[in-house]
């Protein structure tokens, strides 16, 4: 699925027809925090700590794009 720049990554898995858990959808609270298998998240969120974030493996979608062409979560 090609995702354009104007919307978060929980709304193209929902476009996809996928669901993933989600709360506050404004990147506060957690709920929605999701694995990443490949990729590079470009993490807008106020959950994950500096150390998280670089390590690249996971994201809270509600808020968060891609850096790059493709990014695969564990749904």
């Amino acid at each position: 699925m090609t995702v354009t720049s104007d919307i978060t990554v929980l709304q193209a898995i929902r476009q996809a027809g996928a669901e993933v858990l989600s709360s506050c959808e404004q990147g506060i609270c957690g709920t929605c925090l999701t694995p990443v298998l490949e990729g590079t998240p470009d993490h807008r969120d106020s959950v994950l700590t500096d150390h998280e974030r670089s390590a690249g493996n996971c994201l809270v979608p509600c808020v968060s794009r891609s850096c790059c062409d493709r990014l695969v979560l564990d749904l």
